[in-house]
């Protein structure tokens, strides 16, 4: 069987005790790469360390809405310095959340925009974090000229095709499994050719392992729920989104 791709984990030391035993438990679930996203300058750095380690895992390097009040100009540096590096495939994990506040809004979108401007610059993809801050969100991204994946898409099919006809790919995790998930109305209707998957690691735990912290490795039960869903093979299932994630990432 074709093995899967987890296209959004966060495998830090903060979270992990033993990230060999993590990758080798996902390996064993069929969990082939992984693509591992930074959130500010520490997280990305290690990003970038582990991805020089591990031949199976890539990286995304950036700076996260809840971090807008914490970097410095020195990390959007560190970002442009490693952004050609073979293995970073991405900017990342970068976007709005006004979940929290709104009160930083205007230097949010600012963050995000000093970001896709380096994106656009250097014709690399985005990973796109949106909470509660859907319109600023398809606002500021239509100012640029990026494609990426909308990790942990939770919102109506309007939205999501509008993000699709912008070249956008929608991450779908363990969110889908949840008993009174809208997201997989939304799901069932998009084509395959659009979505990939993904665990969040260390958040977001597919049932039936809900409550407990998430790995990689259970990028096997969203793909179960998935294949069932779309009424696929898991086989077929692994084909095309490993597909998606080549066109957009791996391509140059």
């Amino acid at each position: 069987m074709n093995s899967f791709t987890d296209s959004h984990c966060h495998i830090y030391k903060e979270y992990y005790e033993n990230i060999d035993e993590i990758i080798k438990l996902a390996k064993e679930n069929n969990v082939s790469r992984f693509i591992n996203n930074g959130c500010n300058l520490e997280s990305s750095k290690e990003v970038l360390n582990l991805c020089n380690i591990y031949d199976e895992m890539y990286g995304a390097i950036g700076i996260h809405p809840e971090d807008v009040l914490n970097y410095k100009e020195e990390d959007l540096k560190f970002i442009e310095q490693n952004i050609t590096n073979e293995k970073i495939i991405a900017i990342g994990e970068i976007g709005l959340d006004y979940y929290y506040t709104k009160e930083n809004k205007e230097e949010q979108i600012k963050l995000f925009e000093l970001q896709l401007n380096l994106a656009q610059k250097y014709n690399i993809p985005v990973i796109i974090h949106s909470r509660d801050a859907t319109l600023d969100t398809i606002n500021t991204l239509k100012k640029y000229h990026v494609k990426g994946v909308i990790h942990s898409f939770s919102g109506s099919l309007e939205t999501a095709l509008e993000y699709i006809k912008m070249g956008y790919l929608i991450g779908v995790n363990g969110v889908i499994t949840f008993k009174n998930a809208n997201i997989k109305n939304v799901i069932q209707k998009l084509p395959l050719e659009k979505i990939v998957l993904e665990t969040d690691s260390p958040y977001l735990t597919p049932e039936p392992f809900r409550g407990k912290k998430n790995s990689p490795s259970h990028i096997i039960q969203i793909a179960e729920f998935v294949s069932h869903l779309k009424n696929v093979s898991l086989d077929e299932l692994a084909r095309i989104t490993n597909n998606n994630i080549d066109e957009l990432f791996l391509t140059k």
